[in-house]
């Protein structure tokens, strides 16, 4: 694996997953996704920026970079209390989220929003249609860019690390703009609603300025 942050994306696809302020507790609402033929070239960048196949680790090139997941998540440990409750689980959950989100060049604010909108934090959410854990995974994406096991889609880590490269190809494919990339993302694409369900969540999570850490504009492309 990189002991860089970021990682080149490149390619075309469509589909994850929706909500989960309207979800009970046992399952989770999806969109419409639809499963698309890959170009080799863009199914070997997928590939390699989710990894080798074994489950993903937190691994910072320097003391900094750690500083400032630690500092981000130390922010937010509060108001994520009431939805994980055991402070390791809390701690270490908002640390990856904040790892995976910089390792894509997104803001860690926007995935926090993604993941209340699409599972409201429950590791084992699954959709009607099937999309899997906290972003809301289809299990396509395992067979096409990842070792071929759905299952491993439950593992925090390697849930965020899908989720993190897919959002972070959909802004790519559209040239930045963040509406168009959540709405590939849920499958609703030029449609309002889940953009501003996110957006609106996103802003809950964000840090007064001063506090925790700088986090990338969630439009840029990541850094090589």
């Amino acid at each position: 694996m990189s002991h860089r942050w970021t990682t080149s994306l490149t390619g075309a696809l469509a589909g994850l997953a929706l909500l989960a302020g309207l979800m009970a507790p046992a399952s989770s609402l999806a969109g419409g996704q639809i499963e698309e033929p890959l170009a080799d070239a863009v199914r070997t960048a997928l590939s390699a920026a989710v990894g080798s196949g074994t489950a993903p680790a937190l691994v910072f090139a320097d003391a900094g970079q750690r500083q400032q997941c630690e500092s981000w998540a130390f922010g937010l440990e509060a108001k994520l209390a009431k939805r994980k409750p055991e402070d390791l689980v809390r701690r270490e959950f908002l640390q990856t989220v904040c790892y995976e989100a910089k390792r894509a060049g997104l803001d860690p604010s926007l995935v926090m929003g993604l993941i209340q909108v699409e599972s409201g934090f429950r590791k084992y959410a699954i959709s009607p249609v099937g999309a899997r854990g906290y972003m809301q995974v289809m299990p396509f994406w395992s067979r096409t860019i990842g070792n071929g096991e759905a299952s491993s889609l439950f593992h925090m880590q390697t849930n965020l690390r899908f989720g993190c490269v897919i959002l972070r190809h959909y802004l790519d494919v559209e040239k930045g703009n963040l509406f168009m990339a959540l709405g590939r993302y849920n499958g609703s694409r030029g449609r309002p609603e889940y953009p501003n369900m996110v957006t609106a969540a996103r802003r809950a999570w964000q840090l007064p300025d001063g506090v925790g850490t700088q986090v990338a504009d969630a439009g840029a492309s990541p850094r090589r």
